[in-house]
Order: structure tokens, then C-alpha cells, then sequence
């Protein structure tokens, strides 16, 4: 059992700069493959819930066992690791526990019945504590409302998607109530206003959100932007899509465009395309598929602006003025081109929001595999936002550290011959002004959608020759 859990479970030592409080801090990422519940929207009794999510915890207990005896301080685990998805409102319900505010100053290892019957908090509260380490999980909340709140669904309850974080003593210090839900998600409730959520440890200042949040600046931008954290916990439950949104590849650029430190703890369940968790640094990007990793990083003071990288779509136009058409999130998109070619420069423009100049050599393909192995590139362009993201993805859905840098222009450019064949090279702009808020209402799949298209199709660029 230890040799299967460790398969799953990434290290890395973290250089944080800081003059007050401990200078580095060992963190853990558990990519768990989650035992689901039987396909069947019936609702189970709470025994039977809770059998299958201390199933679940069993396995989680190994995880965070075995990273506190090779010196972890922090572990994170999945979204929907503890009971997984497919429910209804009404079949999740008896998954769900009364989660309090962290404010109340609570070890439930040590009072398990203050709030009444809580016994996934109580073990992993146990957990942290035991193994002194801080446990960041997903679970359900469920929150009792009335006819005296308008927003109250009919059912009378309000249900959330919830992130919570105990320390090295059990204590909950953090929860967070997922805020940007994704197609498919209509169990639960979005929080009526953003939750930005902090928490401050001897070895840095930690902010959290979940899966989809990571596409919208609330509260993704604000905790880098405004509060300042060094590190982001993300539990996610990510499915991969190439070009632009394969788990390794978007994750990575995100900490790297926001200078911050990146523990994203991923599902594992390949056949959903379900896979790809990692320790993320501005500087440098491991993952945590199938072995244990170590690495040391620092990170550098934070700006106020983000970069990333995307990729791929097919029927280029060489020259004169064209439609640019690709496939962004399963739909043909067609784009006005005016492409100008010179030896072997090349300059596109989509639109004005957008001005693409390549250099050398920009590749893209819609598969996960690729041949063609690159002496340099270079990629830059003009956006109608600061928010910009840059990444190089090999074949196999490999990453590339130190084989690019990004200028202070924001040019992105390869520092050598590129280690494999490259899969996407690309700059993805995040147009967040174009958003508009979410709601707890009905038609959760069709605004989610709206809101991926809004997201992507204006401001994703990229190349197959």
C-alpha cells in the first residue's frame, strides 16, 4: 500500500523569501484516484455515504502519513477526492457535514460534537494533527436558510462546494465555498458575494480556491494582486483539453505569469482525462504523475500581472487575408486573419485586440503526441489586456523548465534546443472585463459555456505549420 500511495504523492521543498518567519517549507500534492459511489441518484442513508468517504479517507490517511515522514508541512488533496461527483441536490445531501466559520476556534479532533455530527472533519482534523501537518481537503457544506432569504433554494438549504484547511494541531484555520462552478455542478450553491480567503503559517501566507476559479479574477487575481500570498492551494477535480487547458501546462503558466507558488492536487481517473497534479514555482514547474519529486525554488516579489501560454489550431492561412479557423472548447471557431509573411517572420493580426508576431518557428497540433523538435522560437504579441500567459508544452503532455523565458517585453523565447518534440507553444490572454457575475440561479452548464468562449475564443493564438 505504501509503494502505490507514494506513486501519487509529489514533494517540494520551497526557498521562500522572507525575513520573519521560517525561510523554506517542504509541501505535498496527492493525485488520488477516487473510489466513486454507484451510479445511482437515489439518495443513501448518511451510514452509507459515510462508509464510502472513509473508504476514500483510508487511502488519504496513507497519502498524508507518508509525506509527514519525509518532512512535509503542507499536503494538499483533489476536489471531490472524498465522495466524487455525479450527484444530485438531493443524492449529495447525505454526503454533506455543517461546516463553521474558522473564526469559532475549533479542533474538532478534540470536540467532534460542537457542530453537531461531524465525522469527516473529525478525522481530518485527527489527521493533521497526528501527523502534525496542515491537510487541505474538499468536502460538501450545507448551510439551513428560509423563506426570509430570498436566495434560499426551495429545497431550504444552501449546498457548497467547500475547501477547508486544518493545521499541524487540528485546528481549521480556513474554508473556502467554491465560488466559479463549472458545467455539471448544479448539486450546489454559489456563495452570494466572492470569498477571499487567507491563512498566515511560520512558513509563508496561503490563499485557496478551486478548479474553474482559476479562469476568473475573482478571487484567483485578487489573492496574488491584492493580498499578497505567497502560495495557492488548488484542489481541482481538471479534466484535460488540448491545446489550451491540459492541467500541467495551464497550472504551470498560471504561477509563473503571477510569481507565486502553485500546489494543484488533481483526480485521477484517466478515462475522464482526469490527471496531472503538481508543485508549481515562478520559476520552475514539477509534476506529480506516478513518482515522488523533490526540488528546491525561490520566489521573487509579486506583480500585479499575470502570463500564459496556449495552443493550436489547424488550416493556417500562409498569406493574404483569410478566415483563421480552429476548434475552442469542442466548437469551429472562425476568426478575420491578415497574415504578411517574410523569409521567415511572420506577423498575424485577429482583430485589434490582438497582434502576433512570430519568429523562427511556432508550433501547434491538436494531439498529444508530436515529431518536430524546434532550434529556437520565439512568440510575441500585442494584447488588449495585461493578463497574459505563456508555456511551452512538449510531446506527451511533457513541460519544458528552463528551455524558455519570458522578456521583460513579454516575449517568449526558447533558451535552447527545445529537449523533445514540441506539442504548443503560445500566449493566452485573459479578457476578465468581458466577464459578468455568476449566479446561483438555473442554466449553471449553458452560462459556463458562454463564459468558456468568452474566455478563450478572443484571446488564444497559436500556430500549426
Amino acid at each position: 500500500m505504501t509503494t502505490q500511495l507514494l506513486a501519487y504523492v509529489a514533494i517540494l521543498l520551497f526557498y521562500v523569501s522572507r525575513t520573519s518567519c521560517q525561510d523554506t517549507f517542504t509541501a505535498a500534492v496527492y493525485e488520488h484516484a477516487v473510489i466513486l459511489p454507484n451510479v445511482n441518484l437515489t439518495p443513501v442513508s448518511r451510514e452509507e455515504a459515510l462508509a464510502l468517504m472513509n473508504r476514500n479517507l483510508d487511502i488519504l490517511e496513507g497519502a498524508i502519513t507518508s509525506a509527514a515522514q519525509q518532512g512535509a508541512h503542507i499536503i494538499v488533496t483533489p476536489e471531490d477526492g472524498i465522495y466524487g461527483w455525479n450527484f444530485t441536490r438531493d443524492s449529495l445531501y447525505p454526503y454533506l457535514e455543517d461546516i463553521p466559520d474558522p473564526e469559532v476556534n475549533w479542533i474538532p479532533c478534540n470536540n467532534p460534537n460542537r457542530f453537531g455530527q461531524t465525522p469527516v472533519q473529525e478525522r481530518l482534523s485527527c489527521l493533521a494533527k497526528n501527523n502534525s501537518i496542515y491537510v487541505v481537503a474538499n468536502i460538501g457544506d450545507k448551510k439551513p436558510c428560509n423563506t426570509s432569504d430570498p436566495q434560499c433554494p426551495p429545497d431550504g438549504r444552501y449546498q457548497y462546494n467547500t475547501d477547508v484547511v486544518f493545521d499541524s494541531q487540528g485546528k481549521l484555520v480556513a474554508r473556502y465555498h467554491k465560488q466559479n462552478l463549472f458545467m455539471g455542478e448544479e448539486q450546489f450553491n454559489v456563495p452570494k458575494e466572492p470569498e477571499i480567503v487567507t491563512f498566515n503559517t511560520s512558513f509563508g501566507s496561503f490563499g485557496i480556491f478551486t478548479c474553474f476559479d482559476i479562469l476568473f479574477h475573482d478571487p484567483a487575481v485578487t489573492l496574488v494582486k491584492d493580498f499578497h500570498v505567497d502560495t495557492i492551494l488548488f484542489p481541482t477535480a481538471w479534466m484535460n483539453v488540448l491545446p489550451h487547458l491540459s492541467a500541467v501546462e495551464f497550472h504551470s503558466a498560471w504561477a509563473m505569469g503571477m510569481r507565486v507558488n502553485f500546489l494543484a492536487s488533481n483526480i485521477h481517473y484517466p478515462s475522464n482525462n482526469m490527471t496531472g497534479s503538481g508543485i508549481y514555482a515562478p520559476s520552475s514547474s514539477r509534476t506529480g504523475r506516478g513518482r515522488l519529486l523533490l526540488s528546491h525554488t525561490g520566489i521573487p516579489p509579486i506583480p500585479c500581472h499575470s502570463v500564459r501560454l496556449v495552443n493550436s489550431y489547424q488550416n493556417t492561412p500562409r498569406s493574404g487575408n483569410q478566415d483563421f479557423k480552429g476548434t475552442v472548447l469542442f466548437r469551429r471557431m472562425s476568426l478575420p486573419v491578415k497574415l504578411r509573411r517574410s523569409c521567415r517572420n511572420y506577423t498575424v493580426a485577429l482583430k485589434k485586440a490582438l497582434c502576433c508576431h512570430l519568429n523562427d518557428c511556432t508550433l501547434v497540433k491538436g494531439l498529444e503526441t508530436a515529431s518536430t523538435r524546434f532550434e529556437m522560437f520565439s512568440l510575441s504579441g500585442t494584447f488588449g489586456t495585461q493578463y497574459v500567459f505563456p508555456e511551452v508544452l512538449l510531446s506527451e503532455n511533457q513541460l519544458a523548465p528552463g528551455e524558455f523565458q519570458v522578456s521583460t517585453d513579454g516575449r517568449l523565447f526558447s533558451l535552447k534546443p527545445t529537449s523533445g518534440p514540441v506539442l504548443t507553444v503560445t500566449l493566452f490572454g485573459r479578457l476578465y472585463e468581458k466577464d459578468w457575475a455568476s449566479t446561483a440561479s438555473s442554466g449553471l452548464t449553458a452560462q459556463a459555456r458562454r463564459i468558456m468562449l468568452i474566455v478563450i475564443a478572443p484571446i488564444v493564438y497559436s500556430l500549426i505549420w
